[in-house]
Parts: structure tokens; C-alpha cells; sequence
């Protein structure tokens, strides 16, 4: 299948062209044709699938056939449910809008307002925001929402996670009663089918991630640390580091005190690490975000702020320093890596006070994960469980289960391979 066959104008295709791409995913070519005819859409998809560019290419296809925006007003509203993914998405409809006319704009905290209420003085056809700054700014006149014609309820599923729920409700007050209503989330859980019931009408369901899966090219591991698991859990990620030369490396922390802790711990040892939470600054999550994607940080710490949105390119490894209390949120955090058809692996550092949660993650997965030895480290007899013995490698790679369609998932890496001579088309994953 092509992007040729799904309705889209000769423009939009030619904008998807432009950035590298030829080959749908499946939450795309499943979701594009019904939200150009118009539908409310409910889909599931996981993080990686390409699914902002499911709903940015006929929105922008949709809207480029009606007038501008009026002052203060937005045409298409997106509500994520946090900064990083909000940048994500307002780059996406940025690069897909190609050469019309249409106008974006970026609204979340964490920032000063004033530039955000000067874009929105004259109006823009598509407005990314996240609740609470978009509420503030309507309730200080800056930000109209009475024309909106289609809203986008990204990661639907996190903004509950995140006690979005009553802003969500807020804002769907202020906007008009016809509307076209797309909501997304990783999973069709029954709290958004009935946020779905409430706010959509006849809904069409696209369901292309089954609940609770994985990427298929993620390898997972456990090392098991003894006692105490604490401040063996620092010294392991260090040898981890220091063995291997992993040039990005994104570890998850519980709290945002031992994000920071960890981060100090990492420099100490010689390795250029930033951490990432909500008690940091805009400003400084930007910076450390943008180091790392260059290669200037070598390893983010980061709490689950950062499970959702965090869009890095061939991201090869993926380590929990703590398992997350709640066993979905694993899922979450290791779809950081393997995107896109890409590689990745996802390697957990497990305590005696980690077990029951490594049991629930394993449960809701459906099977066990593998415990790994590392060379030069000392295990604590940790239990029995299946797979096992194997060192931690670096050429250690999942097992691969190609599909039609796969391919890197970026345009600079289909540039790169240009630059060395090599080839092939991909598909959006956005």
C-alpha cells in the first residue's frame, strides 16, 4: 500500500515525499481515509507507530479547504498531556503542512506567556497545547475556542494517568457542539472508551496495537543487584556504561530527587549525563533533550515524565534504574527504543524490593524476561526465572521479526544513507 491510495491531495503527498517517506504504517493507512471523510475516530496505537502523522496529514488536508483563522481563535485544537510531546507533535504539522497556508502554534507552561498570547493575537488554524496553560490563557481572553473545528485528544490514556481529566472536560465546554472528535491512546482501556462515549459521536475504532504488547524488536533483560540494591544499582549502571560505550543511553527513574542524585553519581564517573523531570525548567528539559539527541549527553535521567513523547531517533538502549509502580507504565518507557522497525534493548535493574513489581510486569507481558550476568559484577542469588547466563553485549540484538513496511523511522536517517550511497523508501513513523 501506498500513501496514494489512502485520499490525501496531490499536496500532502507531495509534502510526505519531500520528507522521506512512501510507505504507510498501519495505524495510518487504517486512520487517514475516515478522518477525511470526516469521522470521529478512537484509535489504539502504540508510541512509534507513526500515529501523530495518522491524524497531521488529513487534518491539514481537511483544513487547507476552509478559511483562516479569526483573531484569538484556533481552527483544529491538539491537547497532549505533556510539553515534550506537544513540541513533537507542532514539529510533525510543521513539516507535513508542506507549502499551505496554514499557521501553527505551540501553548504549554513552563515558559513566559507573552510570546504564546502574541502568535494567538492573529488567530492560528492549528493550536498544540497542553491544559493547564491553554485554560489560563482562555480564562485571561487570549485564546478564543468557540471555532474549533476538530480537536485531538493525543495520548488520551497518560492525560487521565495525569489527573488531566477535569481540564480536559473544561476545554471541551468551550467548543462547539459539531465537531470532528479524534482521540488516540495506547491502549481501549474502559476509562476512554467511556471518556469516548462522552465526547465523540458514532466513533470508527482503529485498533493496531494489542493491549499491553511491545515492540517486537525490543530485547528485554533483567540484571538482578543485592543488597543494597540502592547503591549497587549506580555502581552497575556505571560498569554498564563504562563496558560497553553506549553512545545513548535513556534511564528511568522513580522520583525526582533520585533522578538528580543519579545524574551527579553518573558525572562523578566521568560521563556526560542530564537529568529530566517536572520540577526542572522548560528551558533546561529542552536543553538536556537537545543535548542528548546531538550526542552531547550521553546518558538522560528521567522520571515518567518522559515515558510518552519523547521522540529519539535509533534510541538503542533503554535501562530502568527502578521498575514503575504501575506495570502499564513499563510498556510506556521502553517504547522509547525500537521505533520505527528499528532495533533496541530494554534492561532492567531489579532489587530484592523490585521482585513483586518484575513479576507483575512479566504477568501483564505475558512471559518471563531473561536474567543476564555481567562479567566483573557480583549477583546476589538472585531467583530463578527463564533464559539466563548470557552476558550483556553489545552485540547482543532481539530477535527480529521483519514485516513489509519496516524501515528506519526518521528523514535524517534515510539522508544519511543517501549521503553514503545507500537507498530504499520507509514509512511515516510519526
Amino acid at each position: 500500500m501506498s500513501f496514494d491510495t489512502l485520499g490525501l491531495s496531490a499536496e500532502r503527498l507531495r509534502a510526505v515525499r519531500d520528507a522521506g517517506f512512501d510507505t504507510p504504517t498501519p495505524i495510518q493507512a487504517k486512520a487517514i481515509p475516515p478522518v477525511l471523510e470526516g469521522r470521529d475516530v478512537l484509535a489504539a496505537a502504540q508510541t512509534g507507530t507513526g500515529k501523530t502523522a495518522a491524524f497531521a496529514l488529513p487534518m491539514l488536508d481537511l483544513l487547507a479547504k476552509g478559511r483562516s483563522a479569526g483573531k484569538r481563535q484556533a481552527r483544529a485544537l491538539i491537547l497532549t498531556p505533556t510539553r515534550e510531546l506537544a513540541a513533537q507533535v507542532h514539529e510533525n504539522f510543521t513539516e507535513m503542512r508542506g507549502e499551505t497556508h496554514l499557521s501553527t502554534t505551540l501553548i504549554f507552561g513552563g515558559v513566559g506567556q507573552n510570546p504564546q498570547v502574541g502568535r494567538m493575537a492573529k488567530g492560528r488554524d492549528i493550536l498544540v497545547a497542553t491544559p493547564g496553560r491553554l485554560l489560563d490563557l482562555v480564562n485571561q481572553g487570549h485564546i478564543d475556542l468557540s471555532a474549533v473545528e476538530i480537536l485531538v485528544l493525543d495520548e488520551a490514556d497518560r492525560m487521565l494517568d495525569m489527573g488531566f481529566i477535569h481540564d480536559m472536560k473544561k476545554v471541551i465546554k468551550l467548543l462547539p457542539p459539531k465537531r470532528q472528535t479524534l482521540l488516540f491512546s495506547a491502549t481501549f482501556s474502559k476509562d476512554i472508551r467511556k471518556l469516548a462515549s462522552q465526547f465523540q459521536h458514532n466513533p470508527i475504532e482503529v485498533d493496531v496495537a494489542p493491549r499491553n504488547s511491545t515492540a517486537e524488536r525490543v530485547e528485554h533483560a533483567v540484571l538482578h543487584v543485592s543488597d543494597p540494591a540502592k547503591a549497587n544499582k549506580a555502581q552497575l549502571l556505571i560498569h554498564l556504561l563504562r563496558e560497553h560505550g553506549w553512545h545513548q543511553v535513556l534511564v528511568f527513574h522513580r522520583t525526582k530527587h533520585g533522578a538528580n542524585k543519579l545524574t551527579r553519581q553518573l558525572e562523578q564517573a566521568g560521563n556526560k549525563a542530564a537529568a529530566i523531570h517536572g520540577n526542572k525548567s522548560q528551558s533546561a528539559r529542552t536543553k538536556a533533550l537537545e543535548g542528548f539527541k546531538k550526542g552531547e549527553i550521553t546518558v538522560l535521567v528521567a522520571t515518567d515524565i518522559a515515558a510518552r513523547g519523547l521522540d529519539i531517533e535509533q534510541l538503542p538502549v533503554v535501562i530502568n534504574h527502578d521498575l514503575p509502580n504501575v506495570s502499564e507504565d513499563y510498556v510506556h518507557r521502553i517504547g522509547r527504543t525500537a521505533r520505527a522497525g528499528a532495533e533496541g534493548l530494554a534492561l532492567s535493574l531489579v532489587g530484592p524490593e523490585d521482585r513483586p513489581l518484575l513479576r507483575d510486569i512479566e504477568k501483564l507481558l505475558g512471559h518471563r524476561i531473561d536474567i543476564r550476568e555481567v562479567p566483573g559484577h557480583t549477583i546476589d542469588n538472585p531467583p530463578t526465572t527463564s533464559g539466563g547466563g548470557q552476558p550483556v553485549s553489545r552485540s547482543a540484538k532481539p530477535k527480529r521479526s521483519a514485516k513489509p513496511g519496516d524501515g528506519p523511522g526518521k528523514p535524517g536517517a534515510r539522508n544519511r544513507r543517501r549521503r553514503r550511497g545507500g537507498g530504499g523508501g520507509r514509512s511515516a513513523s510519526r
